[in-house]
């Protein structure tokens, strides 16, 4: 019976594992299509105010974006305005608003890898 209880005993560890590995999938997940949220929320809002702005549109517009961006901040938090995500760092660490290391307003782009030997 020893050998039926080390299988059973791994079984239930490797069963473990693997929800730990769902949650930090789900987790990540959550938090991808936060970032999708913030960014059309803050796309829409930039829209509304060059309508209004420049094509004469309604300013009802822009004020139905703020408060879209307001619901968006209460449920999820505050928005790194920077990055377009919620403010909260993951669990890998990744720094809050401010901590980043590539420099404001620069994305990363397809093939621009700068690793040496990637010219």
């Amino acid at each position: 019976m020893g050998l039926i209880d080390k299988v059973k005993a791994q079984a239930g560890q490797a069963m473990v594992k693997a929800q730990q590995g769902m949650a930090q999938g789900q987790a990540k997940l959550d938090k991808i299509q936060a970032k999708r949220h913030a960014d059309m929320l803050l796309r829409n809002l930039g829209a509304a105010v060059y309508a209004e702005q420049r094509q004469g549109g309604a300013n009802q517009a822009v004020l139905d974006a703020l408060k879209a961006i307001d619901v968006f901040v209460s449920e999820q938090g505050p928005i790194d305005l920077a990055q377009g995500t919620p403010a909260v760092p993951d669990d890998a660490g990744t720094p809050a608003p401010g901590g980043s290391t590539a420099p404001s307003g620069q994305a990363s782009m397809p093939g621009s890898d700068s690793t040496p030997g990637n010219a």
